[in-house]
């Protein structure tokens, strides 16, 4: 039996060499390669054969949701495992709708990152005990179906003015914040609109709340 060749992505040394310490003590796992943040995963996995990606969701460059969102659009068949210190449920269902397979915290034992690793091998979905009570199949089967909606490109201002957008900044303020003029922002504003091709702000902000598009600070 072929052992399972393993990508893991966080943007500490330590935790990686973690990582690896515990996946190397079954022999029917192994580590592959080795990522920093999102956007070196990427790169990396162009030009590995890899089974399964172990990953944080903070990272810089591009987190773990960004990096799951592509992963899903160039490897469709990548099982994917989030390793994470955030217990918020919220980041849980985001990963979910994201595309992540799993959801371990870091907290949680060292045998608790191998039977992760089996069990999303098996086709399921694992969860933290730390989440687990917390949590239902029926939630976790709605935010994977937000996996169906359309992926959206935006550039990092765009997606600082969407934040703020759900949040009810009006134009002055985020001029403010941002340091732009009124009028830059309201061209994000409306690039925004006619990306989610939506017709109204209120629209917009239903739309990015219902699909878990905006990521939890």
């Amino acid at each position: 039996m072929e052992s399972i060749r393993i990508v893991i992505a966080d943007d500490h040394s330590l935790i990686r060499q973690g990582i690896k310490s515990i996946i190397c003590q079954d022999q029917g796992m192994e580590v592959v390669g080795e990522a920093a943040d999102g956007l070196e995963l990427l790169q990396l996995l162009q030009g590995r054969e890899a089974d399964m990606v172990i990953m944080d969701i903070t990272m810089p460059g591009m987190n773990g949701i960004e990096a799951m969102g592509r992963i899903r659009e160039l490897y469709p068949d990548m099982l994917l495992l989030i390793l994470t210190m955030h217990s918020n449920r919220q980041y849980f269902y985001h990963s979910i709708a994201a595309g992540a397979h799993g959801y371990l915290m870091k907290e949680d034992s060292d045998t608790e990152l191998l039977n992760a690793i089996r069990t999303v091998c098996e086709g399921k979905t694992y969860v933290s005990p730390q989440l687990s009570q917390e949590v239902t199949d029926e939630m976790i089967a709605a935010f994977r179906d937000r996996q169906r909606v359309p992926l959206v490109r935006l550039t990092e201002r765009e997606k600082q003015v969407l934040q703020m957008v759900v949040k009810g900044y009006t134009s002055k303020k985020m001029a403010e914040i941002l340091c732009l003029s009124p009028r830059t922002i309201d061209h994000h504003r409306a690039s925004l609109l006619k990306k989610f091709g939506m017709k109204s702000t209120v629209d917009l902000v239903k739309h990015v709340l219902r699909n878990s598009i905006v990521v939890p600070e």
